[in-house]
């Protein structure tokens, strides 16, 4: 059996909260993606339907400019800040 390796890649990511809740939603949709208010989160459209984002999670946009959430210790365990990148 082959292994591979996962290739580095950069991601912009933002962690969802009630404060940038708003932020968020309107950074989804400016990408022509649709996004719904939940009572804790987000629900948003994904290229596997729509998932669900609570607070705490992270929103992704990924290398073909999709958008999914993440678990923080999923996001944690995958990924590391890039030296001088926006916080």
């Amino acid at each position: 059996m082959a292994t591979y390796r996962k290739k580095p890649v950069e991601i912009e990511a933002r962690q969802l909260t009630p404060d940038s809740h708003q932020s968020i939603s309107l950074w989804v949709a400016s990408a022509g993606y649709n996004v719904m208010r939940a009572v804790t989160g987000l629900v948003i459209e994904t290229l596997e339907g729509d998932m669900r984002a609570d607070y705490g999670d992270w929103i992704i946009k990924g290398v073909s400019g999709e958008f999914y959430p993440c678990k923080p210790d999923i996001f944690a365990a995958t990924y590391e800040p890039v030296e001088g990148g926006a916080a």
